[in-house]
């Protein structure tokens, strides 16, 4: 009997083959087989939402070699991942069987398994299902929303502020947070405050102890503000104690600190973040990886359970085992007396049956060093620790606090220690925070005390301090902000962030997030237009209801239709609203005198006259800092001697640039251009600056073995030197202006090829090596002659093997990324052409809402051409 399991990773689907055998046959989908087509109308309000879907380009030749093996198989086994998305892609892949005729009477089933392991393979197997219509419908309801607010309101944000915006229903909340925090950090108004302190002595022993009650009031943070005003303090209190300190109180106590929670997706992020110093999307890739399997030696196995979660339980199986391995390997008090539950703190934890764990808690880091690449090490060690941490007992603490009476018991001094009697979990894991500012008393050690004790005062100061503003986000603190006000859920956060990123919304400085002018405004436009649809209960509202639709309790068809009758009104009410992005300020222009506004350009932000569209007209513009705006008009920075002619500080495409003269109507000469390198600050461009610029390019002289000139000069791309028509990029620590001939020799030496980046491993065909190079553009992937750009958001220290390949089986479906070598091939003489075939014609499906809770639906008979994926629709829909 012929069996077909489907899943949607091909490194699962080899862990998997070795654990089902020979009677199984084991497919990749590569990830969601079918999407929404990417235009106008894929969701039909005005028909209960039906929604049309088209199989993905990239992933076709998937769907044709599961459509295959299906025709051989008796069973389907549909092992997608055990989440809303997985549910949808095996619902997605049943539909395109159905509708190819191809399952008829045989058997088609949902399995899920949390955990890749022999033991939870096979007992998915022995315990199929029928596919979740209920989960499938919550995937579908979330796929609607955000395709009808991306296809609907990012329209209006190319209309009103500028093309290749795009709007989301979660990025936006999202946007909205970082921006609002940066307008607190510009309101903020620091003040000054002072503390005043005592450092006592018990024999050699010195503490320091704390102002906390002032001639009987009590001392709060701005009861002193100014430095005289605590001068005066601490010169009455030095007179008032003489020198002498007497203990009134000591407190003593035991402190007890629990163990964190085992990890979610959400506080796996931020722990990766804060310790490891990983991105959200890099975490859960490596996560990805350690989920689906690695070899141990003994065999390929997986490491961990499943990534995507918000549940803090355990199996009891392996709370047991993790018991046990802390009872063979720790004394005796460090095994709690009974196992230690976690509530979960979601609703509805629905996207998976436990926390993140090790499949096997006696697999240790150390057992599994060797078959690990370091970032796959050291996210596999923080679960481990983790995990085995939270079964374990408290760290317990001796606490002491202590108040001290200088003059009077009306003025008090206190100190306050801890110390660390006893570890616990702590031996093992401590968990880590987000701007972390220790405790001045943690581990402060202080003296045996004794009530009337009279201690010795070695000094009494005041210490001043700032307050400060609140801290930008950081990715691990943007996850946690996102989980408490309920914008999206785990799983999405990561493509949240990198979706900010990569429309240029946000930019990610020092760790931090800042938004850039753009977020700025749009997230203006959409607060001030769009209100409800960025308020944070709103977008939790939401995402509860999802949440209810995929445990049955509600019918996504009335939850779609309540937000589109809102939404679309909004959308039609605000078509003639103005376009964002200028606000007058109060000043005045220096040439017309009429008022100036802030405005924004492509380029960014700027000052500039409201005369511009007046007559007559004023072309006054300015940078933000009061310097000449290269991102606006041209401005004259002075004279070139050489040609009596201005030179403009100028922008183009690629950057702020100078130029001689302006371009003369009839003459083909271009005027001459120099780029201006990005470390000189536009604000530092004066005449010197331009005749050092327009002085390239520098001859450096003839090189040692060709007798050929090498120049050095600054391109669309940066400085460089050339020789022979051979280039290379001139590095931060030189200059245009200080190489010399030995240095541009030396350079030119090293420039055998494009830097490699990173080796991914070999070719699934066997055929070559998949490496990650460093071009002009950026970094990209390359194979056989096919070159394939990394998104913004990935790193080449991120890129997987399997990411990789589809980006370089996308961009060859494109028919693009071919490198020199394939142009020069095509020079030669072409063949004699063949006959050409008959195209074939893809269908596009129409969905409802399924009727019934069955595994699959009937077949559509009424297939239509594919649309034509324009870009500016398929942008919107992101």
């Amino acid at each position: 009997m012929s069996k077909l399991l489907i899943v949607e990773s091909p490194s699962k689907a080899k862990t998997l083959k070795k654990y089902l055998g020979g009677d199984f046959e084991v497919l990749a989908s590569y990830g969601h087989v079918r999407d929404l087509i990417p235009k106008n109308g894929a969701v039909d309000p005005t028909q209960q939402f039906a929604m049309k879907y088209d199989i993905i380009d990239r992933n076709s030749k998937h769907v044709d070699a599961i459509a295959k093996a299906v025709k051989n198989a008796d069973s389907i086994y549909l092992a997608t991942d055990p989440d809303r998305e997985g549910e949808a892609i095996s619902w997605h892949i049943a539909e395109i069987l159905a509708e190819k005729k191809l399952i008829k009477n045989k058997l088609i089933k949902r399995v899920e398994f949390n955990e890749i392991t022999q033991t939870a393979v096979k007992h998915a197997i022995d315990h199929p299902r029928d596919i979740s219509m209920d989960l499938v419908n919550a995937q579908q309801a979330r796929r609607a929303l955000d395709y009808l607010v991306g296809f609907n309101l990012s329209p209006l944000l190319w209309k009103k502020i500028r093309r290749g915006l795009s709007a989301g229903r979660v990025q936006s909340p999202a946007l909205r947070l970082i921006v609002e925090r940066e307008l607190q950090i510009e309101a903020f108004t620091s003040q000054e405050y002072w503390s005043i302190h005592m450092s006592a002595l018990k024999h050699a022993h010195g503490f320091d102890a704390k102002l906390v009650q002032l001639n009987g009031q009590k001392v709060e943070q701005f009861t002193v503000t100014q430095h005289d005003q605590q001068a005066d303090i601490v010169g009455k209190l030095l007179l008032a104690s003489a020198g002498k300190t007497t203990v009134t109180r000591v407190e003593k106590k035991q402190r007890n600190r629990s163990p964190a929670a085992p990890f979610t997706t959400s506080t796996l992020q931020q722990e990766a973040v804060r310790k490891l110093g990983f991105t959200t999307s890099r975490a859960m890739r490596v996560a990805q990886q350690l989920y689906e399997g690695m070899d141990v030696g003994s065999g390929t196995v997986g490491l961990i359970t499943y990534m995507r979660t918000d549940s803090f339980s355990l199996a009891a199986e392996a709370v047991m085992q993790i018991r046990d391995y802390v009872k063979k390997h720790f004394d005796a008090d460090y095994l709690p007396k009974s196992p230690i539950m976690y509530k979960t703190k979601a609703k509805n934890a629905q996207e998976a049956h436990e926390a993140i764990r090790p499949t096997d808690i006696t697999r240790t880091p150390a057992s599994v060093r060797q078959y690990l690449n370091d970032e796959q090490f050291k996210l596999y060690e923080m679960i481990w620790k983790r995990t085995l941490a939270c079964q374990m007992t408290q760290a317990k603490y001796d606490a002491v606090s202590v108040d001290l009476a200088v003059g009077s018991d009306a003025t008090l001094f206190r100190a306050s220690g801890q110390t660390l009697v006893f570890p616990g979990f702590i031996a093992v894991y401590m968990e880590g925070k987000d701007d972390d500012k220790e405790d001045e008393d943690a581990e402060a050690k202080l003296p045996h005390l004794e009530t009337g004790e009279v201690l010795t005062v070695e000094k009494i100061f005041g210490e001043q301090h700032f307050t400060e503003p609140p801290p930008r986000y950081s990715e691990a603190s943007l996850v946690k902000a996102l989980e408490e006000y309920g914008i999206g859920r785990p799983s999405t956060y990561a493509s949240i962030i990198s979706t900010l990123q990569d429309r240029e919304y946000v930019i990610l400085d020092k760790k931090r997030f800042t938004p850039t002018d753009v977020g700025r405004v749009v997230n203006k436009f959409l607060t001030e237009h769009f209100t409800q649809y960025v308020d944070y209960d709103f977008t939790a509202k939401l995402e509860n209801e999802l949440d209810e639709i995929a445990e049955g309790n509600l019918d996504w068809i009335p939850v779609m239709d309540k937000f589109w009758q809102g939404f679309n009104q909004q959308i039609i009410g605000k078509a003639d609203v103005e376009r964002p992005g200028n606000e007058l300020i109060d000043e005045l222009c220096p040439k017309c005198g009429r008022q100036l506004q802030k405005q924004l350009s492509r380029y960014g932000s700027f000052i500039g006259c409201t005369g511009y569209n007046a007559t007559p007209k004023c072309d006054y513009k300015r940078n933000l800092d009061g310097e000449a705006n290269a991102a606006s008009e041209p401005v004259v920075i002075g004279l070139d001697a050489e040609t009596s002619k201005d030179i403009y500080l100028m922008n183009g495409p690629y950057g702020p640039y100078l130029q001689v003269g302006l371009p003369v109507e009839g003459e083909k000469k271009k005027p001459k251009r120099v780029s201006i390198p990005k470390e000189i600050p536009l604000s530092q461009v004066n005449i010197d600056t331009a005749h050092m610029l327009l002085s390239l390019p520098r001859d450096l002289g003839n090189h040692p073995e060709t007798g050929k000139k090498i120049i050095a000069n600054i391109g669309r791309f940066g400085p460089y030197v050339n020789h022979d028509g051979k280039f290379k990029s001139i590095p931060k620590t030189e200059s245009v202006f200080g190489i010399d001939l030995a240095g541009a020799v030396t350079l030119l030496a090293a420039a055998s090829g494009p830097a490699v980046l990173a080796d991914l491993g070999a070719h699934p065909s066997g055929e070559g090596r998949v490496e990650v190079f460093s071009g002009r553009f950026g970094p990209y992937v390359q194979h056989a002659g096919i070159r394939a750009t990394l998104p913004k958001s990935v790193t080449p220290e991120e890129l997987t093997l399997e990411q990789a390949l589809e980006l370089l089986t996308e961009k060859a479906a494109k028919g693009g990324g071919k490198t020199t070598g394939r142009r020069t091939a095509a020079k030669k003489a072409p063949a004699k052409k063949a006959p050409a075939k008959k195209a074939e014609v893809k269908k596009t499906t129409v969905k409802k809402a399924p009727a019934s809770k069955a595994a699959t639906a009937a077949p559509k008979k009424a297939p239509a051409a594919k649309p034509a994926a324009a870009k500016r629709t398929k942008k919107a829909a992101e």
